[in-house]
Parts: C-alpha cells; sequence; structure tokens
C-alpha cells in the first residue's frame, strides 16, 4: 500500500474517481456505459497519440508537430480512397499505408533531431508549419467527406463487438503493445535509459541515434493509426479539426506522470492521464458550461503538471548534491 501511494498513477487515479463521484452527482447520465463508451471512443486518437508521445517526453524531448502530422496523414487516406476498391482489401491496405506513411514523416523529425543533433523543440516547430501548409495547400481548407470513402472502410468504422466500438479495441492494442515494447524490450529499456542519463546510457554501449529514431519513427507510425481512427471516428476529414491538440497529448502525458525532463513516464500512467482529461471535458459538456473554458483547463494542467514536476526535480537534485557533498566531506 505504501508502495501504491507513492505512485503518481495512483495519485492521478484517485482524482478521476473522485471527479467522477462528483460529475454523478451533477449528471446522472454520467455513470452510464453508454457515456463512458462514448467518452473513451472520442478520445480514443488523442489516447493513440499521447502514447507515442509518452516515449518521447521519456527521452527528455517533445514533438508539437504531432497533430499537423497526423492530418497529414488523414488528408492523404482521404485522397488514397479514389483509388482503392471498395472491398475489405482496402481497409487492410489503408492499415498498411498510413502508418507508413506517419513513419515516413515521424523519420523525418528523428533524422534531423539524432542525426543532426537540432533540438527537438526547435524541428518539430519547423515540421509542424510545414506540414499545416502543405496540407492547407492541397486541399485548399476543404472537407473531405465521407462520399469519397469506400462502403467497406464505413463498414469497418461502425462494428462493434460486444457492444463496444471498434476504435476502443484499436485503442487497447495500441497502449497493451507499447506498453509490452518499453518493458520488456531491448528498445523500450533503451528509451527509458536515455531519458535517466543519457551519458550513461551511451557509455554502456546503447546507440543514442537509433533510440532517438525509433521514438520520433514509433510516434510517426502511432499517428498513422490515429489518422485511421480519427478518419473513421468523423467519417470526414477536417484539414483544420486538429489543430492545437498537440497540447491536449502533452497535458495528457505529462498529468500522466511523465516527467518533463525525462527519464519517467508509463503508459498505464498516460491512459489515466487522458482519462481524466476526458472526463473533465465530458463533465463540463454535461454541467454545459462553455466549450471554450476546455483551452482554460487544458492550459492550467499543463502549468500545474510541470511546475509540479519541475519542483520535484529541483528537490531531488538538491537531495544528490547534499549526499555528494557529506560523500566529500
Amino acid at each position: 500500500m505504501k508502495f501504491l501511494l507513492k505512485q503518481k498513477e495512483f495519485s492521478v487515479l484517485a482524482i478521476v474517481v473522485i471527479i467522477s463521484i462528483i460529475l454523478s452527482f451533477v449528471s446522472p447520465v454520467f455513470l452510464t456505459v453508454e457515456n463512458w463508451l462514448d467518452i473513451i471512443e472520442g478520445n480514443a486518437v488523442i489516447g493513440i497519440l499521447a502514447i507515442g508521445m509518452t516515449l518521447i517526453i521519456i527521452t527528455s524531448d517533445i514533438d508539437v508537430s504531432v497533430a499537423a502530422l497526423t492530418t497529414a496523414v488523414t488528408v492523404s487516406i482521404g485522397y488514397l480512397f479514389q483509388f482503392l476498391p471498395d472491398s475489405w482489401i482496402s481497409v487492410v491496405l489503408i492499415f498498411l499505408i498510413a502508418p507508413l506513411i506517419g513513419i515516413l514523416l515521424g523519420s523525418f523529425n528523428g533524422l534531423l533531431v539524432s542525426k543532426i543533433k537540432i533540438p527537438a523543440i526547435v524541428v518539430t516547430l519547423g515540421t509542424l508549419n510545414i506540414f499545416s501548409g502543405l496540407v492547407l495547400y492541397i486541399t485548399n481548407g476543404n472537407y473531405i467527406n465521407s462520399t469519397n470513402f469506400p462502403d467497406s472502410f464505413m463498414a469497418f468504422s461502425n462494428i462493434e463487438i460486444a457492444g463496444i466500438p471498434i476504435l476502443i479495441y484499436l485503442f487497447a492494442l495500441v497502449a497493451a503493445g507499447t506498453w509490452f515494447i518499453l518493458k520488456y524490450t531491448l528498445i523500450g529499456r533503451s528509451v527509458l535509459a536515455i531519458g535517466g542519463n543519457a551519458q550513461s546510457s551511451v557509455r554502456v554501449g546503447i546507440n543514442f541515434e537509433k533510440v532517438k529514431m525509433f521514438v520520433f519513427s514509433y510516434m510517426g507510425f502511432l499517428a498513422g493509426i490515429a489518422a485511421i481512427a480519427q478518419t473513421s471516428y468523423t467519417s470526414a476529414i477536417d484539414p483544420n479539426g486538429l489543430a492545437g491538440l498537440e497540447l491536449t497529448v502533452i497535458a495528457a502525458v505529462v498529468l500522466g506522470g511523465a516527467n518533463i525532463h525525462g527519464g519517467r513516464g508509463s503508459i498505464p500512467g498516460t491512459l489515466l492521464g487522458v482519462l481524466l482529461l476526458a472526463i473533465m471535458q465530458n463533465g463540463m459538456i454535461l454541467a454545459r458550461i462553455d466549450t471554450f473554458w476546455q483551452n482554460v483547463v487544458t492550459g492550467a494542467i499543463i502549468v500545474i503538471a510541470v511546475s509540479y514536476d519541475e519542483i520535484n526535480h529541483r528537490r531531488n537534485q538538491e537531495k544528490l548534491s547534499n549526499i555528494d557533498v557529506k560523500e566529500a566531506s
């Protein structure tokens, strides 16, 4: 119990439970199964992107181009639909092509960060504008509606298994797969090691450039999956539909316990962070609070969570400094 109480994930879970209890009194609809399925399905895209962002933040980097990258993949999907047959083959092809496009775009970020050693914030700010500009140039800011989508893809989007939408299963599969990679594979352990102490990790033989390339490429891969989920959920492609989503993604990861300085983060924690933001948003909607306040809440959460991490980081550094002084004396 003492171990659980010390975990930040446990405190986030406690907050989720408390807010859920409060919201159940605000609206009796909140605790219904239908509402919770809507919450999870509606935030599947944010969740998938947050899982990828977790790995990047663990390595002490950040990717602010993730929303623009995902939008670029969704637009690519929209135009590819015109050339795909109206059969289940098109669904299979989309699940192959969309992640591949995402990997290529993510690898571009990774190449600049790992090989040329440009700070990730600078690289992704640049690619954010590149991707967004190209998308608006190609689409002229116009929607791509479902009339161009194959019927097989629309049928896939509407699949439910045991009453649970297919997008929730897709979200769960991404979460479980990434958790396994981070916990049980060499590259996953290398991600944690690089975030904890990059210099020591390199000295023991971990390839720094390979790890950086992996996390940004994997972010691109998940952006491709998220693009499919977004297209399935909305049945349309909006070139501006995901603008600003990167802030929510980052907020969910940091709120879930990832340290902005790197070295700490977990998939269960990120899922709890996504869930906390989702129920707060849902609660504000049920309480009929102006939707513009959602941005205020998200921004406040980022500031509070990062400030909390920064204070803890400084305290830990001071403790280490005191220990070194005592040992030296």
